[in-house]
């Protein structure tokens, strides 16, 4: 199949990517956000080919895959067609609603023809769809391997654009992380937070951009890892976390409770209570490996790439025939 989609959300691609299908990316000049192309830090195959935007009316496509609001309308500008009528769509919601919550209506909300396709129960429950169609198909990553040492007695956190996104991300609560142990910080944009408040430049150490074999290696060196994100939909990087083999301490917001089973960590709405855990594992090696183990164990079962391609097979297969 020759599916039409756009490099929105990396990590989410990576997985995406790798299944039986050719994958067709539109690319601009210069690339900006309808047209990046392929990833420049992840490891995709050479199934996802680059298109460049004016080639697009004379190639081929079977499904396009939506995953915001303009897509549709860039479809119609490019090639001429109707996402839903002249060529079979599927709109993936990335995101928890952001507005006007929990009555938040989606942009494919009573479009015909479409299918919405959210990432998490928890989306799928808050969002208003109205009368389009449904379904859940959750969360699916590349194995990145055991790669656990714990050997640096620090906390580990991944966040993207921490200054921009400020509470939505918990900017605000790295500082009190950091004050029970050193906090590493990974992510794009994270330099911003040397000239913001809340940074503490001899607890907090920032590493921004690396690419994601270096960072998946860096990050299983610190004892533990953080997830302080107060609304999204599940953040991947806690998922590769528990895959790498790190203990993992996060806030019980959104679908993180589901994902981190017992044993695998400790989730929890009160901070202090995140607090404290991140101190036990930052101070018992062997209770933090252990943990750490358990959490690879449960996000291979359930975030595992086998499932999440043959569930998205069953889906393009429905959608087209």
């Amino acid at each position: 199949m020759r599916i039409l989609l756009w490099h929105v959300h990396g990590s989410w691609t990576t997985s995406f990517v790798q299944g039986s299908h050719r994958y067709l990316l539109p690319v601009t000049e210069p690339r900006g956000p309808d047209g990046l192309g392929r990833a420049r830090t992840w490891d995709w195959p050479e199934s996802a080919v680059e298109v460049p935007v004016h080639e697009l009316r004379s190639t081929p496509f079977d499904l396009v895959i939506l995953q915001r609001p303009q897509d549709a309308q860039l479809v119609v500008d490019w090639t001429g067609l109707v996402p839903g009528i002249d060529v079979p769509a599927i709109y993936v919601e990335h995101n928890t609603p952001q507005q006007d919550v929990p009555n938040t209506r989606h942009p494919a909300a009573d479009h015909p023809g479409l299918l919405v396709v959210h990432v998490t129960d928890f989306n799928d429950l808050f969002w208003d769809c109205g009368s389009t169609p449904t379904t859940v198909i959750e969360h699916g990553i590349v194995d990145p391997g055991e790669r656990y040492t714990g050997e640096l007695a620090h906390a580990a956190v991944v966040v993207n654009d921490p200054v921009r996104r400020g509470r939505v991300t918990g900017t605000d609560l790295l500082p009190g992380f950091a004050e029970h142990a050193p906090l590493d910080v990974f992510g794009m944009r994270v330099n911003a937070l040397r000239h913001h408040p809340h940074y503490l430049p001899d607890r907090m150490h920032l590493h921004e951009d690396l690419p994601q074999e270096q960072m998946h290696t860096e990050i299983a060196r610190r004892r533990v890892y953080v997830h302080p994100i107060r609304w999204t939909s599940l953040g991947l990087s806690l998922l590769e976390a528990m895959q790498l083999g790190m203990p993992v301490v996060a806030l019980a917001t959104t679908e993180a409770a589901r994902a981190v089973t017992p044993g695998a960590g400790v989730v929890s709405p009160s901070v202090t209570e995140l607090h404290e855990a991140m101190r036990a594992f930052i101070d018992d090696k062997e209770l933090a490996r252990e943990t750490g183990a358990a959490a690879r164990e449960a996000a291979l079962e359930r975030y595992g790439l086998k499932r999440f391609l043959k569930h998205w097979d069953q889906v393009l297969t429905e959608v087209t025939s």
